[in-house]
């Protein structure tokens, strides 16, 4: 029942924000009395006619002058025009020169590209364009000049240009506009991480319109250029998320300086838009803004309901500012400036907020839950402002409908990751689907990085993942270029390869939307970027058509039998023989396991009679399942909620094994992507972090005493010795000392003593120095990891010389997880037999142990694991963060493609499986292939692959996906 007499959002009769009228109540009057009511509303109108007469005949035409300044109410006066303006997307097609271009710089001609413009051909309706008809990659040459792009055609001739013009081959490879990041913190979070650089919150309050990130941008921030060896040309670089209104964000480009084609080194220099048409402000709902301000019976919010008072009572005093600019304004015109007893108002703490209800500034504001997204979207009807997009907005796939109730001309578009999630409870609810689902709804999927929550380099990587997810290719690469462009307002001058467009532009070296796609060369207003780009030997097929949309799994089954056929490809283990092979086999599974790999015609013929389902495969692949070394999956829900995590601290050394929690969504996901098995250990402080010892389970099982849940109670012994390790130990070089000494004593020890609790520190260790168990260290910087392999080689002389006593035997196995500067020490590795799991795969120096990382080409030759794979080291691929389980196969397949030749499929492949039970000592029989397996449509290390069948070890039945 509606006892209010208003809806939600609206405010209560009587009132409003913004001058505008209450609703109209309807109510069945008699006529008379409605007569009567006509009147007096006649009367009401006549008196505030009367009023306002009165207000404005109290200035006599001969009244005095005002005494302020003649110079300032006149100023004020002209700002009263700029007020009731409104901005308008700057032109692109029609300027001689982009007010960017520093002079001096030569035209260049890129010939022989497959270029992308970002639109359909002419004459192609809206609704095709939208389903995707009438794009296509051209073949064409492009002509850049004065900062421009001038020419997108084919066979430009070269006599007609200037004598000054550069050429540059493409030699047929793909060329789009700059990559476009909608969500960065570039510059004002800046990397390597630490205290002095980081201006990403104003946390005096939680309600600052008034900051700006332009103050705190650094321009050598050196994660600005690694992003744009990713191909991102444009970022919208926004104040963090702790507060509900976080300040204005600014539009740059990644050129700095003389080195990047820039006549200084500045902030203003790096704006994208130098006459600064439109203003942008950062806004954030939900968790952070509480967690991050509210105090119980001190200050707020400490909720949801608090956020949304904030909201509005800032948003109330900003409407309470411009309606006394308007009468101002209005009064001035009227009596005439010169006698206007005082100035304009105005309120530097509101003024950001003014000018978003005027209409000058584009809204971006964090948002991932449906109460969230719903409040925020009855503020802005409230207060009529429009939203340009929600960022995060894990759950607006779920809603479409209440994202289109927002106020304006068009609904806000959804600023993505592709499958981040997980990693707090707003995130936990989230679909790698979204994308797909919010583009059919009518919807606008763009696809950001958070720089430096992702890396920015790799944006486009979240694009393509998108597209193996089921978003159209068009619509894929649209959302990290004329998307991003139309909402920031600049649609007309960046995200496309047309004349009159800035000449932001990006040659790869493989599709954009493919598995490790790099850049060639970049041009940032037509100025090349790199002088002497590497560029990585790989198989280059140029893209002449739109690649068909992967197919995603609509139904989702457990069977005891299934025949797969089209199989073209079988990596299981040697030791599993099955039936001949050939390169369209069939693979028969029965009672839960695999009994026939090859012509399997006995097996065919039964399950036509028995009406077994059998399933065809296009370039089917049939592997062992990956298995993931290092996360938290088992240990932990949901990252940031201590109730779903098994915990851990610098003063702990615990079992794995005894702080199993199964049956997670974390769990289900990996199983479904084909993360069988997992190797976890208790943290030592935070994600990526571990001390104790490290458990081996099966991510089907519901439980630890499932039949198969455990295959490893005890896998090594595990110690961190990264920046975390201070925590701990004050030192660096106090924890190395500290564990030292406890190797030492422990390879001292009677190792036939007798004791109580074989389960302890001590026990663990004693079974380290016997080769029995690994002892496996957190660990990203080349300093830290010398320190270790000297303390290796101390050790091993004590265990050497205790082995002359008849007490110990053999050398410690070393394992490292992390790695980011491991490859300055790949042969000294590889000469001590240390393997690496590199965690992540792909380090962006986000801290000051892994500052001097490999970010790959086009800035570097190659990564980690291609100098330590060249070295001879052992190599596993490991994901830092457990939201990556749905990545660990194209983890692998960025190894490979990237690799220049160095590996093989099956040896990308056993990055992420059997390379982990080598370095672990854990060899496995080819009998468990079995029963563990997953079959693949499309190569696993390529985006779009699809998982069709998951053996996961634990019961008979296995997960078909159909």
């Amino acid at each position: 029942m509606k006892e209010s007499g208003y809806e939600k959002g609206e405010l209560p009769p009587q009132y409003t924000a913004v001058g505008s009228p209450s609703p109209e109540r309807r109510r069945r009057w008699p006529v008379r009395r409605s007569r009567g009511l006509k009147f007096v509303a006649l009367a009401c109108l006549a008196f505030i006619v009367y009023a306002q007469w009165r207000q404005i005949s109290s200035f006599p035409r001969h009244s005095p002058v005002s005494k302020l300044s003649a110079e300032k109410l006149a100023e004020d006066l002209r700002v009263c025009a700029k007020l009731r303006s409104k901005p308008q997307d700057p032109i692109g097609l029609g300027r001689e020169r982009n007010a960017r271009y520093v002079d001096g710089y030569q035209p260049t001609l890129i010939q022989n590209a497959r270029v992308w413009v970002g639109e359909p051909v002419d004459g192609t309706s809206e609704e095709d364009a939208r389903a995707g008809k009438g794009f296509e990659w051209i073949e064409a040459d492009v002509l850049l000049e004065y900062g421009l792009i001038k020419e997108v055609r084919k066979g430009i001739d070269v006599g007609s240009l200037s004598s000054e013009t550069l050429i540059w081959d493409a030699k047929g490879r793909p060329l789009t506009s700059g990559i476009i990041d909608m969500h960065s913190h570039a510059g004002v979070d800046s990397l390597p991480e630490l205290n002095g650089n980081d201006d990403t919150n104003e946390m005096g309050s939680n309600i600052t319109p008034y900051v700006r990130s332009i103050d705190g941008i650094n321009v050598f921030d050196h994660q600005i250029q690694v992003i744009k060896s990713g191909g991102v040309t444009t970022s919208l670089v926004l104040p963090g998320s702790s507060n509900n209104i976080g300040g204005e964000a600014y539009v740059i480009k990644h050129a700095v300086g003389e080195p990047d084609g820039r006549n200084e080194t500045s902030i203003s220099d790096l704006l994208a838009d130098p006459d600064r048409n439109w203003r942008y402000i950062k806004m954030a709902c939900g968790e952070n803004s509480k967690r991050t301000y509210g105090k119980a019976g001190e200050h707020g919010p400490t909720s949801r309901l608090g956020e949304s008072w904030d909201f509005r009572h800032a948003f109330e005093q900003a409407a309470k500012l411009v309606q006394e600019q308007n009468d101002w304004c209005t009064l001035a015109e009227t009596v005439g400036v010169e006698r206007i007893n005082s100035y304009l108002p105005q309120d530097l703490q509101w003024e950001t907020l003014g000018a978003v209800l005027r209409g000058h500034v584009h809204v971006n504001t964090h948002c991932y839950t449906v109460p969230d997204l719903e409040a925020f979207v009855d503020h802005t009807n409230e207060f009529k402002f429009p939203v340009r997009a929600f960022h995060h907005a894990h759950q607006t796939y779920l809603v479409p409908e209440v994202l289109k109730r927002a106020w304006g001309d068009s609904p806000p578009a959804s600023a993505l990751f592709a499958d981040n999630m997980w990693y707090k409870a707003e995130a936990y609810i989230g679909s790698e689907y979204a994308g797909k689902v919010l583009y059919e709804n009518g919807l606008t999927p763009i696809y950001v990085s958070d720089n430096p929550v992702l890396n920015a380099q790799h944006v486009v990587f979240e694009a393509a993942k998108s597209f193996g997810y089921g978003l159209s290719y068009h619509a894929a690469l649209a959302a990290v270029t004329t998307a991003p462009a139309e909402r920031l307002g600049l649609g007309q001058r960046i995200g496309k390869v047309k004349p009159g467009f800035d000449a932001d532009i990006v040659v790869w070296d493989s599709d954009p939307l493919s598995v490790g796609a790099a850049p060639v060369q970049v041009w940032i207003d037509g100025t090349a970027q790199f002088d002497d780009p590497v560029e990585l030997r790989k198989p280059f097929t140029s893209p002449s058509s739109l690649p068909k949309v992967p197919a995603i799994a609509e139904e989702v089954s457990s069977t005891g039998n299934v025949i797969f056929t089209g199989v073209s490809k079988s990596f299981l283990s040697p030791g599993f023989q099955s039936g001949a092979h050939s390169q369209n086999s069939t693979v028969a599974i029965s009672g839960g396991k695999i009994t026939c790999v090859g012509v399997c015609e006995e097996e065919i013929e039964i399950a036509s009679k028995s009406g077994t389902k059998i399933i065809s495969l296009q370039n089917g692949y049939l592997t062992r399942p990956f298995t993931v070394f290092g996360s938290l999956l088992g240990l932990n829900g949901i990252d940031a909620e201590k109730d779903t995590d098994n915990g851990g601290g610098p003063g702990i050394f615990s079992r794995g094994v005894d702080g199993l929690a199964l049956d997670t969504k974390k769990l289900h996901y990996a199983h479904r992507y084909g993360v069988t098995r997992a190797i976890s250990a208790p943290k030592y402080s935070g994600q990526g972090t571990h001390q104790g010892t490290s458990v081996g389970f099966r991510t089907a099982a519901k439980h630890a005493l499932d039949h198969g849940a455990i295959f490893a109670n005890d896998v090594a012994v595990h110690y961190t010795l990264d920046l975390s390790a201070k925590r701990g130990s004050t030192s660096i070089s106090n924890a190395v000392n500290e564990l030292r000494h406890k190797l030492l004593e422990a390879a001292a020890a009677d190792a036939n003593a007798s004791t109580t609790d074989p389960y302890t520190e001590t026990a663990f260790l004693a079974k380290v120095i016997a080769g029995e168990l690994p002892l496996a260290i957190s660990v990203q910087s080349a300093d830290a990891i010398a320190a270790i392999l000297k303390v290796k080689e101390v050790v091993d002389k004590a265990i050497s010389s205790s082995r002359s006593r008849g007490t110990a035997a053999g050398e410690i196995k070393l394992i490292l997880i992390g790695g980011a500067e491991s490859f300055l020490l790949a042969d000294e590795l590889a000469a001590a037999d240390v393997g690496v799991v590199l965690s992540p795969l792909l380090s962006y120096r986000n801290s000051w142990d892994q500052r001097r990382a490999l970010t790959g080409a086009p800035l570097t030759n190659g990564t980690a694991v291609d100098a330590l794979v060249a070295a001879g080291v052992r190599v596993a691929v490991g994901i830092e963060e457990d939201w990556l389980v749905r990545d660990v196969g194209l983890l692998a397949g960025i190894a490979y493609k990237n690799g220049e030749g160095r590996l093989s499929e099956k040896d990308a492949l056993d990055l992420v499986s059997d390379n982990v039970y080598k370095m672990l000592g854990l060899e496995e029989s080819g009998s468990e292939d079995e029963r563990e397996f997953v079959v693949f449509e499309g190569s696993p290390l390529e985006i779009g692959a699809r998982v069709r069948a998951v053996g996961g070890g634990v019961g008979e039945e296995v997960m078909v996906f159909s």
